[in-house]
């Protein structure tokens, strides 16, 4: 049962930037694509990023291309999340979430808001951006 902690979330000025990290622990992240996710108060859950099980691919959505990235450390069983050039639209909780049978690629939404077919869930953490 693989359990995953969030951290890194905090407040920022427009333009700055924040790492956020996906811990596991309980087992490997290895055979799971993963994904990071928003929501902001009154509003859906987004999927903003994934990265495949190997590496070999990774997904945006425009509003954070070009902004975002997202990796994996294998051997510190981490996901991460560098945010660059935040914005005040970027404000909201961001959590993980690990899927074994989920198809990350480009253009390819990782999950529907509600999250079928995800297996396991990181506990979101709140990023503000204010100046």
């Amino acid at each position: 049962q693989l359990q995953l902690v969030v951290s890194g979330g905090g407040s920022v000025q427009p333009g700055g930037s924040l790492r956020l990290s996906c811990a596991a622990s309980g087992g490997t992240l290895g055979p799971y694509a993963m994904g990071w996710f928003r929501q902001a108060p009154g509003k859906e859950r987004e999927w903003i990023s994934c990265i495949s099980s190997n590496s070999g691919s990774t997904m945006y959505v425009d509003s954070v291309k070009g902004r975002f990235t997202i990796s994996r450390d294998s051997a510190k069983n981490i996901v991460y999340l560098h945010m660059n050039d935040l914005k005040p639209e970027d404000t909201a909780e961001y959590g993980c979430a690990a899927a074994r049978w989920k198809l990350c690629a480009p253009g390819v939404t990782f999950a529907a808001p509600g999250g079928y077919g995800i297996d396991y869930w990181g506990k979101g953490v709140q990023v503000t951006v204010s100046s």
